[in-house]
């Protein structure tokens, strides 16, 4: 007797249908084909054992399983439930005319409860995408996959539950609504601009950097406030959009950082790693391929404190995915595309010990040390860097001050009101939605500036010892900024601030090894 059930196997963001085909005979074999990983191949014991502490026997007989389509690997405990259920229904145990109709994920306990799995919610996109009447999923995955409409998602918690409906039980399948949810969470942030006193010159580099997307590198000696700032910049970003937010959960989903009270990522992610990184876990791949920090950080922060610490390879590797604003992993086995679009913002010391240029404190480097610090990040790579700013530790005076600083709420606005004005500008282009984006024809057709303009550009290239690579860079922020001033064209005051922002590109900065 043959029987088939569906499920699905996850590659990169989407999810492949995967048929599982029992066919029972005269025997007392198992076998298992179909590109199995050592956790489907172990699926066996832990299925007997659930049928047995659920009231059934598995089979005494020859069970040949195969998942098609063979060349697709399957990997993890999720095909426990659909070939538990195809084998109760060779056994005559589940009635087999309903199984065309749905859809089934689900790692098996030895008690028969349905543990959760990763991946839920592209799954549930393909099993919409592929018509199937319903999905039914482990009960802890309910929210996560119940986001997606026009489908049932049915959350069970043990193997009899499963059974039962197959055959002809009642169930009701979970509702969730996403767009209440989603527009609930997304004004709430642990941390506001609010709570920082003083640095009034960072923070306006982080609007800057917040309203192009530009990249943002941060210098100043410990305890200045960088890691501070820097949790707070996901308060001042545009809100997702329910598009964007979907393909962010997706990611999350996929490498199983889900709460299961978490339906939909409602703010922008922030990730910051440790700097003992390794370069997998950062772009992602693995024996079993995973999204790595890059791509959990999409459409969100990625955070490097002191950035010389991490390994100089690790760094390298973020060089084309800054660009790109996506992974390609190649494998022997695999070849899997993730998304990484995120701005990448970095703090640093000035030199080792990092009191290189404090007022209050005596630097202890030898200029040979400070150098060799500062070679840890490569000129490529600051290439990618649009702001790069000093912060300087803020007096006493300022820090007891009782008046809060100025709110995220409203450096959002200001934000989202420039960032408006950019979509409008890139409507008509494909992947370019703000300044950061933009190409050197692009630079050339909305940020150039007038004659005044480009006079203040080449004094300032010429007494500031600026690269030549600085030039354009300047001009993208330079737009950003007239943006958050409404203006229609770049201006002098606008470039007069972006050259401001480039402290890495000074002769005094060049000297210590930049």
């Amino acid at each position: 007797m043959l029987v088939k059930t569906y499920c699905a196997a996850v590659n990169g963001l989407d999810a492949k249908v995967v048929t599982v085909e029992v066919n029972k005979s005269r025997g007392v074999v198992f076998h298992l084909t179909g590109l199995p990983d050592n956790a489907v191949r172990e699926s066996r014991d832990r299925i007997a054992a659930a049928l047995e502490n659920n009231g059934y026997r598995f089979p005494v007989a020859e069970i040949t399983v195969n998942m098609a389509p063979a060349d697709i690997r399957k990997e993890g405990s999720g095909y426990d439930l659909p070939i538990a259920i195809a084998i109760l229904a060779c056994d005559e145990k589940v009635n087999s005319d309903r199984l065309a109709d749905y859809m089934l994920i689900g790692e098996l306990g030895l008690d028969g409860r349905l543990q959760p799995i990763k991946g839920a919610l592209p799954i549930a996109i393909r099993a919409r995408a592929e018509k199937y009447k319903g999905l039914i999923v482990p009960k802890t995955n309910i929210r996560e996959a119940a986001v997606v409409n026009n489908i049932n998602v049915y959350g069970m918690e043990t193997l009899s539950e499963v059974v039962n409906f197959l055959n002809g039980g009642e169930a009701q399948p979970e509702i969730i609504d996403t767009r209440k949810i989603f527009y609930e969470q997304q004004s709430s942030f642990d941390f506001d601009f609010s709570d920082v006193r003083g640095q009034q010159s960072v923070k306006r580099a982080m609007e800057v950097a917040a309203a192009g997307g530009h990249n943002l590198i941060m210098i100043g000696p410990p305890g200045s406030g960088k890691s501070m700032l820097a949790k707070r910049l996901p308060s001042i970003l545009p809100p997702l959009s329910l598009s964007e937010s979907l393909e962010t959960t997706q990611i999350h989903s996929i490498a199983g950082k889900l709460s299961s009270d978490t339906s939909l990522i409602s703010q922008r992610p922030f990730r910051s790693p440790h700097h003992t990184i390794s370069q997998v876990a950062l772009v992602g791949g693995g024996t079993n391929p995973q999204p790595g920090e890059i791509s959990l950080a999409h459409n969100g922060v990625l955070f490097c404190d002191e950035l010389p610490e991490f390994n100089r390879s690790v760094l390298e590797v973020l060089r084309q995915p800054l660009e790109d604003r996506k992974i390609t992993i190649s494998r022997a086995k695999y070849t899997i595309e993730y998304p990484c679009s995120f701005m990448f913002v970095a703090s640093m010391n000035p030199c080792p010990c990092g009191y290189y240029g404090d007022p209050t404190h005596t630097c202890a480097c030898t200029p040979g040390q400070i150098m060799r610090y500062m070679n840890k990040i490569s000129g490529p790579l600051l290439d990618r860097i649009d702001i790069q700013c000093e912060i300087q530790p803020v007096p006493f005076e300022e820090i007891s001050k009782a008046e809060p600083g100025e709110p995220s709420e409203a450096i959002r606005k200001r934000v989202m009101a420039a960032r408006k004005i950019q979509e409008e500008r890139f409507k008509d282009i494909p992947k370019i939605h703000c300044n950061a984006q933009m190409t050197e024809r692009m630079i050339h057709q909305y940020a150039t500036p007038d004659e005044a303009g480009i006079n203040l550009l080449r004094t300032a290239m010429n007494r500031l010892n600026l690269s030549a690579r600085a030039y354009n860079r300047i001009l993208k922020v330079a737009r950003t900024i007239a943006d958050l001033d409404n203006s229609a064209d770049v201006k002098s005051p606008h470039l007069a601030e972006a050259i401001g922002y480039r402290n890495l590109d000074r002769s005094d900065w060049a000297e210590r090894g930049f």
